[in-house]
C-alpha cells in the first residue's frame, strides 16, 4: 500500500497549526500532541545529536505520546484473553518495539511533507484527529485516535485511507498465532525488530 513508506513519520507531523479545541476540564489532544511533535522536530533538528543519542531522544517521546498497551490488546484482539500473563507481557513489550523501531527509522528520513487540518472531534475520553498529509504522491487522508489517560492524550490507533493500522497487525498476526502460536509470533517479531535495527535498514 502507498502509505506504509509514511506511516511513522505522519505521526510525528500530526497537528502543527490547529488551535486548542478542549471541551470542559479535559485537555486539549491538539496541544498535547503539538507539544510532542515540536519535541520531535527540535530533536530531528539539532545538529549535535546523531546517531543512538538521537535514536534515544526519539524513544522517549514516543513512549510518552504512545498507548503501547491499549494498542497491543487491540491488535491481538480475542488472542489476548487466551494469552497467558507472561505472553501479554512478552506481546506488549515486542510490539512497542516494533512500532517504536518503525517510528525512528521513518522519522529519521523527516522531508518536510505538508500536512492540512480538516477537523477534531470530541466524546468523553476518547479523541479522533483528522488531517491530510500533502506530498509528491497526492494527499494521504490521516485520522489519529486518542485516549485520555491521567490527564494524557495518547495515540491507540492510526487511520490511514480508511485503513486501521491496528486492524492491519490484527489480521497478520492472528493468523500466525493459529498457526505457530504465540513463540511463533514472537520468533517472527524478534526478526522483524532485528533487521529494522540493522545498520543496513537505519541507513536505507
Amino acid at each position: 500500500m502507498r502509505w506504509m513508506p509514511v506511516l511513522w513519520l505522519v505521526v510525528m507531523l500530526v497537528l502543527t497549526a490547529v488551535p486548542a479545541l478542549g471541551q470542559g476540564e479535559n485537555p486539549s489532544p491538539t496541544a498535547q500532541v503539538k507539544e510532542t511533535v515540536d519535541q520531535v522536530l527540535d530533536v530531528l533538528r539539532n545538529s549535535g545529536l546523531e546517531g543512538e543519542a538521537r535514536r534515544q531522544q526519539l524513544s522517549r517521546l514516543v513512549r510518552a505520546r504512545f498507548e503501547f498497551s491499549i494498542m497491543s490488546q487491540r491488535t491481538l484482539g480475542k488472542f489476548w484473553q487466551s494469552a497467558s500473563a507472561d505472553e501479554q507481557r512478552r506481546f506488549v513489550d515486542l510490539f512497542t518495539d516494533l512500532l517504536e523501531t518503525s517510528y525512528i527509522g521513518r522519522v529519521e528520513a523527516y522531508s518536510d511533507e505538508q500536512v492540512l487540518y480538516s477537523g477534531e472531534r470530541l466524546a468523553g475520553d476518547r479523541a479522533e484527529v483528522s488531517t491530510r498529509v500533502r506530498n509528491a504522491s497526492g494527499d494521504i487522508p490521516i485520522d489519529y485516535r486518542l485516549v485520555l489517560i491521567g490527564g494524557q492524550w495518547l495515540v491507540y490507533d492510526v487511520i490511514v485511507e480508511d485503513v486501521s493500522l491496528i486492524k492491519n497487525y490484527r489480521s497478520s498476526y492472528a493468523e500466525i498465532v493459529r498457526s505457530e502460536g504465540f513463540s511463533g509470533l514472537f520468533a517472527r517479531m524478534e526478526e522483524k525488530i532485528r533487521k529494522l535495527r540493522a545498520p543496513s535498514a537505519r541507513n536505507g
